[in-house]
């Protein structure tokens, strides 16, 4: 029977809605959630057939991460970080971690920020030296999400002989030498797991290296970047999208009582709404748009993949302000749904890579430059 994602989704976005505002407020990882992605097949959705997986694209990823960010935006992000790290393992991994990912055993991560390179995470400064038939690592990774819950990570470092700036690696997260500092306190994603990852002589088999010896930064570009910046954006899109619907309501449902009337009935207000409303539609285009160009392999992919994380980010920046000053004071309580958004939204601004260094490169490539 063909696997309904969009109807096993749901059922996962419940779950997500349920504990959005405790996942939020303790700051705790979404174990409920990422149980019911893997009870119901989702993190196995970008696995091929041939493993046990379920075949699905980028596109179905994209729908999963959009769906789940309108409910917890931290739940969002720790499957972004699962489909970006399975998207490298699925064409550079063992069989058995693939299978493994297939069965809904092994949740993936991204381990590339770095304390030196910081947001430049296609520049690690990490080493990583042959010890026979083993690698050891030393490094200082800056943030990892799901650092505490990850099975493995999808780790860069400098090659150990090979030209190019990066090579890629699995690290399991039980290998002996690493050290995860401490949990993630942070403003908003506050659920989802960051953390420093410090690597001390960490030993793995030579066989974990992912592609070639200093080939990480092409698999960066060809594979992490085009999947992550898509799937960052579906957090976006959803969060917004959230956003508006949220504010409609408040709008609609809140009365003067001297007066007899709902906000919606004041023009100002309902101008707000519409701009929330064309700035969410015209964001969700941008990133459709983006995800035909890498499917159809059409000229404008790259530029559509710089433009699309800056873009979704800053609308949803932009919206969540105007849900805050539309729904007022209230907009500071829990209840209404709109300030655990406003705080989410804010850390796609600065994930690497930044909006900042994106319209550098956006900058350049439209300038006829080099990006790097």
């Amino acid at each position: 029977m063909k696997f309904d994602h969009l109807a096993s989704l749901e059922q996962v976005a419940s779950v997500a809605r349920e504990h959005a505002a405790r996942v939020d407020a303790e700051g705790s990882f979404p174990t409920e959630v990422v149980a019911a992605a893997r009870q119901h097949g989702l993190l196995a959705l970008l696995s091929a057939k041939d493993v046990g997986g379920h075949g699905l694209g980028l596109r179905q990823a994209a729908e999963v991460v959009e769906r789940i960010a309108r409910e917890c935006g931290s739940s969002a992000m720790v499957m972004t970080m699962h489909y970006s790290g399975t998207a490298v393992l699925e064409a550079h991994g063992s069989r058995d971690v693939r299978q493994a990912i297939a069965r809904g055993e092994h949740l993936s991560t991204l381990a590339f920020s770095e304390n030196g390179s910081r947001s430049h995470f296609w520049a690690p400064l990490s080493s990583a030296r042959a010890d026979g038939s083993h690698v050891k690592l030393d490094a200082k990774k800056s943030w990892i999400t799901s650092a505490h819950a990850a099975d493995a990570y999808v780790w860069s470092s400098k090659p150990v002989q090979g030209d190019g700036p990066s090579t890629l690696w699995l690290v399991p997260r039980s290998a002996a030498g690493l050290h995860i500092a401490g949990r993630f306190d942070g403003l908003g994603l506050r659920g989802n797991d960051s953390a420093p990852v410090d690597a001390v002589g960490v030993s793995i088999p030579a066989a974990n290296r992912l592609g070639e010896d200093g080939g990480g930064f092409g698999i960066m570009m060809q594979t992490v970047l085009p999947t992550f910046c898509v799937l960052i954006s579906a957090g976006s899109v959803g969060m917004t999208e959230a956003a508006v619907q949220k504010t409609a309501e408040h709008a609609s449902g809140t009365k003067y009582a001297h007066l007899g009337s709902a906000l919606a009935d004041l023009p100002t207000i309902r101008a707000y709404v519409a701009r929330m409303r064309i700035q969410a539609d015209m964001a969700r285009c941008l990133w459709l748009d983006t995800i035909s160009a890498i499917e159809s392999g059409r000229p404008d992919t790259m530029l559509r993949v710089l433009e699309v994380k800056a873009a979704t980010a800053d609308t949803a920046s932009e919206v969540l302000d105007t849900a805050m000053r539309v729904c007022g004071g209230l907009a500071f309580r829990k209840d209404v749904g709109v300030e655990r958004r406003f705080r989410d939204t804010r850390a796609a601004l600065i994930m690497a890579p930044t909006s900042d260094q994106l319209y550098d490169f956006i900058g350049k490539a439209a300038c006829g430059l080099p990006l790097f």
